[in-house]
Formats: structure tokens, sequence, C-alpha cells
């Protein structure tokens, strides 16, 4: 693969440290969910983090792709969800659902752009075969 941006990003500490890019754009304090026998509070965790970097991407290959086709998505929303899981061989692993609002698009218009968005998103590709991934069309016109 020819790499045409590199993003970096440091954490210090795990699940209770803190996590910063390189650019200092980003910098969070990382708390343990109460699930996890954390506190959950005063932070974030690298699910909540995962979530909203998958819903950005999918939601900006979407626009990219409505831009080919010369469709309109005036305020495409994404809401994602990331499950962490215990994976029964050992371990843990992660599950996803994309919650995919596009407003008044036509449903065959939303269904044909969010299945060939999923193809070409790049975090959509990165966990292709390894996280199963939920993908919800809401508030489509009719």
């Amino acid at each position: 693969m020819n790499v045409i941006y590199t993003a970096i990003g440091t954490a210090i500490g795990g699940r209770t440290g803190s996590a910063s890019s390189s650019d200092g754009a980003l910098a969070v304090k990382l708390v343990r969910p109460q699930e996890l026998g954390g506190t959950g509070k005063g932070g974030t965790n690298p699910e909540q983090l995962f979530a909203c970097g998958y819903a950005a991407c999918f939601a900006s290959t979407l626009d990219h792709l409505a831009g080919q086709k010369k469709l309109l998505l005036p305020n495409n929303e994404i809401t994602a969800y990331i499950g962490l899981s215990r994976r029964a061989e050992g371990g843990f692993g992660l599950t996803a659902k994309l919650e995919i609002n596009l407003g008044n698009l036509r449903k065959e218009d939303a269904d044909a752009l969010v299945a060939q968005a999923h193809t070409i998103c790049p975090y959509s590709n990165s966990i292709a075969g390894n996280v199963a991934v939920e993908l919800v069309v809401t508030r489509v016109g009719s």
C-alpha cells in the first residue's frame, strides 16, 4: 500500500492513563469503564475513541461517494456502537454497529451508498473478517 497519511498517537498507562496525538491536537485522560471495574468517569476509553473515529471516517466516505454520484447528503449522521466482548477461544474482541442517518435520501440510493461505503471505508476494510459490523440505515425518505 502507498501510505498517504500517518497519524501518530501515544498512550501511557493503558486504560487508566492518558493518550495524545503527536501534534498535540488530541490529548485525553483514559479511564476504565465501570463494566471493566473502573469508575467510568473523568475520561474516555479506547472503544469510545474507536467509535468516534469509525463514525467520522464512514461519514466522510459517504460524503465522498455522494459527491461522485451527485447525491445531496446535507447532514449525514453516523452513530457507532463499539462493543467489547470476551471471545469463546480466549481474549477479547470487538463488535460494531453503525446507525446511518441519511436524511431524506431515497431508500434504494441510501442502501446502495452505504453498501459501497462499507467496501471502501478504511475502518471497515481494516476490521473486515475480524469484527462483525451491523449497518442500520435510519430516517430515510420514501
